[in-house]
This record gives C-alpha cells, structure tokens and sequence, in this order.
C-alpha cells in the first residue's frame, strides 16, 4: 500500500511518500534525486514501513523561499514528516545525500533513530569536501552561462576528463544536471548543498553506538570509498561492506545493495524493537 500527502513547510510544499506497514524506515535520496531512486535500493516486499520525503526541490516538492539550502533544513523537513506520520522511532537511511541527512538525524535526533543504513556517503564529517568541488562548478555554471554553453564549458573541462576515465556514471549524472527544467533555481541546491556539511564531527559519530551499513563502491569521484570507510571506522557499531562499482556494472550494484540491506535489517532488528522507546 503507498500513501502520498503534501507536507507544507513554510511555503515549500512537500512531498512525502509512504509504502506498507511495520517498523517504519525513513530513507531519503540524493541530490537531484527523487523517491524513485530510494525504490531502486530497497529490496522488493520489505516488511517495513518505509517512508520517503522528497526534498525541496526534488521530485514532485516545491523549492520554496527559504535560504540557504542546507542538510539540517531538509532533515528537520523529514522529521516533520515523521510527526506528520505519528513515527517517534526508526532507522534513518539514505544515498548520498539522504546518508548525509541520516547521519544528521542520528546526532539530533538520538532518541528516535535506532539505526542508520549509509549508502555511497559523499560527506562524511567536513564541510564542502573536495570531492564535491564539480557540483559547486557546475552551480557557478548555471549561473554565469546559457544552459547548452555551461554544460559544453564543463564537458570540456579537465574534470569531466578525468571522470570520463575514472568515474563515469558521475559525469552522467553532473551533465544532467544542466538538462533538469529547472535547471536555473536548481544551482542554489547544488551549491548550498555541497558547500555544507552534515553537522556530525568525528567526536559526535563516536557516541552514535547504534547499528549501522555502511556501504561504498569504486569508480566513484563523487562518493569516494574512502568517505564511506572512514565513516564506518568513526561509528563504533558500524558494518562496512563494498559493493560492486554502479558504474561498471549497475545491475549488480543495486542488486548487492538490496540484498545487504535485506540482511541488515533481518539480523540487527528482526527482534529488536523499533517503535517503543
């Protein structure tokens, strides 16, 4: 069963998506990212609630006026989601991004997140990391040039090279980011966003003693393996796991990524209570 509702925060109208029953699992996509690529993780009939909330910006949800864009604003966004759902306690996952919003929530909001399922982390406890300089380039391109100049400046450019070698996938994710509708009013998530940081030292992850997949891949500029281990090793019940690179084989990607989160939630919290404090 999916239940769909607008959310009004502020005046950004969002869009919260909510799947089945059970113990409820919040997991966000990443940016530029909608609902539909949480679905490509998460394995089929999972026996949980598993409820999205489109970002601003992101899918069907409203930009709004507020700024700036920041992980903090778009996790206090799917905390109001979870009071709007009646959720108090859950885990709190997501790619990229929406693992940066996980983390966020488990350092605010300890009492209500139970677990964390990080998936490809592109930030792990510093503001503006470099490997998110090309989406900070890519936001001063949209502003500065016509859409089809912008993207052919940044084609061009000696980065989109090298991930033409390196990491593939995320220069076709990066072009399309000039081809969105809106790709104008987008840079100002681009850039907030990956000029910010989850708000989570390295002290702060060391208190966060609950279970926690972390999971990283090669050939992947924009989510090094190295964010995503050196997250794991600060979280002192973490589980680390590789998956097959998405940009070399996708389909065994995001099989391997349902299956080790189908094992996660199976063996940490098939006995384990989620709702009740």
């Amino acid at each position: 069963m999916k239940v769909q509702i607008t959310l009004r925060r502020d005046d950004a109208d969002l869009s919260v998506h909510d799947f089945g029953t059970g113990k409820a699992l919040l997991f966000q996509h990443g940016l530029g990212g909608n609902e539909a690529q949480v679905a490509q993780v998460l394995p089929k009939g999972l026996d949980w609630r598993r409820i999205t909330t489109e970002c601003r910006g992101h899918g069907s949800s409203t930009l709004g006026t507020q700024r700036p864009f920041s992980i903090a604003m778009f996790a206090a966004d799917v905390i109001a989601a979870a009071d709007e759902k009646g959720i108090d306690r859950f885990i709190a996952g997501g790619i990229s991004m929406g693992a940066a919003i996980a983390l966020h929530l488990a350092k605010t909001h300890p009492e209500r997140v139970v677990g964390l399922i990080l998936v490809r982390p592109a930030w792990s406890f510093a503001r503006a990391p470099d490997n998110l300089a090309p989406i900070r380039k890519i936001a001063a391109l949209l502003r500065s040039h016509p859409l089809a100049e912008g993207q052919a400046l940044f084609a061009g450019s000696a980065t989109a090279e090298r991930l033409r070698v390196e990491a593939p996938d995320n220069l076709a994710s990066l072009l399309g980011y000039f081809e969105r509708p809106d790709a104008l009013a987008f840079a100002d998530v681009l850039d907030d966003i990956a000029s910010d940081g989850t708000g989570v030292s390295q002290e702060d992850a060391a208190k966060l003693a609950i279970p926690t997949l972390v999971l990283g891949n090669r050939q992947d500029a924009i989510h090094p393996l190295a964010v995503a281990r050196l997250t794991a090793d600060a979280l002192p019940n973490a589980h680390f796991l590789e998956v097959p690179a998405k940009a070399a084989d996708a389909e065994a990607h995001f099989a391997a990524v349902r299956t080790l989160i189908q094992q996660f939630l199976i063996t940490e919290f098939k006995h384990r209570s989620v709702a009740q404090p």
